[in-house]
């Protein structure tokens, strides 16, 4: 009996896999057809049609060389900009995040809990009632189209949410190692970098692992901040590729999204494995 409940237990998580990877999968297939060839059917996924210029070769790996080098797009420039963008999301946030969450978690004040219960009430507001507010200031700043434009405003839309987990999580380390710190002579700030923050690197991963996802595939935040072809990040960049110059050539609109998404999946893939150790230790489940 119990054999056949693991085995059907197996079964039931393997199909499970297999709906969740079925769409990846098919867009990685169609993105190797040729790009002028119809959107594929199951019967024909894996055996692109041949073309005159390659009768023997089927997949055609060269739709991602054209869609990187397109003349009329800086593709290259894209990717710079995601990845400026998103690197100076992940380090402003988790420095934002975990100087908040180690006053609320480790120091004691006056009216600390009800800081953090308003601070906490922040994550009601929803994102979009903030946009409008954000586009102004980083008008009157002179940002727009600009690193900072596209970098400094994310951090007030995800700042609760990273600092009430690694407040939960700098909670759970002991305070002996506090007390030990201090028997050395450490102060506050030794005591944060030294002792708190390496105790902390699952936390931390999964704050960054959240802020490099939440950036790279966004769209709206950086449509509006930049007006320039240049300026443009991946997400808006292809977009536009696809709209002025895909059309309906399903190949090259699947090769531009697994451009886009190939970097957040690595990323996730990589930090998974702090996902589970963070909740387990937080208490977050």
């Amino acid at each position: 009996m119990r054999l056949v409940r693991t085995i059907a237990t197996y079964t039931l998580l393997a199909l499970l896999a297999l709906v969740s990877v079925s769409p990846f999968v098919w867009m990685f297939a169609t993105s190797l057809h040729p790009r002028e060839a119809p959107l594929p059917t199951p019967a024909n996924l894996f055996a692109p049609p041949p073309t005159p210029e390659k009768p023997q070769s089927r997949w055609h790996f060269e739709n991602y060389r054209d869609v990187l080098t397109f003349a009329e797009l800086p593709v290259w420039r894209f990717a710079v900009n995601s990845f400026v963008t998103t690197a100076g999301v992940v380090a402003l946030q988790l420095t934002l995040c975990s100087l908040a969450a180690y006053g609320f978690a480790r120091l004691s004040f006056r009216g600390r809990d009800g800081l953090f219960l308003v601070f906490l009430a922040t994550m009601m507001i929803p994102g979009p009632v903030l946009i409008v507010p954000l586009f102004v200031l980083v008008q009157k700043l002179g940002w727009l189209d600009t690193y900072a434009g596209l970098i400094v405003p994310y951090p007030y839309l995800s700042t609760a949410f990273g600092t009430f987990l690694l407040r939960q999580f700098f909670i759970t380390i002991p305070r002996s190692l506090d007390e030990a710190g201090r028997l050395d002579g450490c102060g506050e700030w030794r005591l944060f970098w030294h002792i708190v923050l390496p105790s902390a690197r699952p936390a931390l991963a999964t704050v960054a692992a959240f802020a490099f996802i939440w950036t790279w595939t966004d769209f709206y935040w950086p449509l509006l901040a930049t007006s320039s072809t240049p300026m443009r990040t991946l997400e808006v960049g292809l977009s536009i590729f696809r709209d002025a110059y895909a059309g309906t050539r399903w190949p090259l609109q699947m090769t531009a999204a697994v451009i886009v998404l190939t970097p957040a999946l690595a990323f996730f893939l990589a930090m998974q494995r702090y996902f589970v150790r963070t909740q387990i230790t937080s208490g977050l489940k």
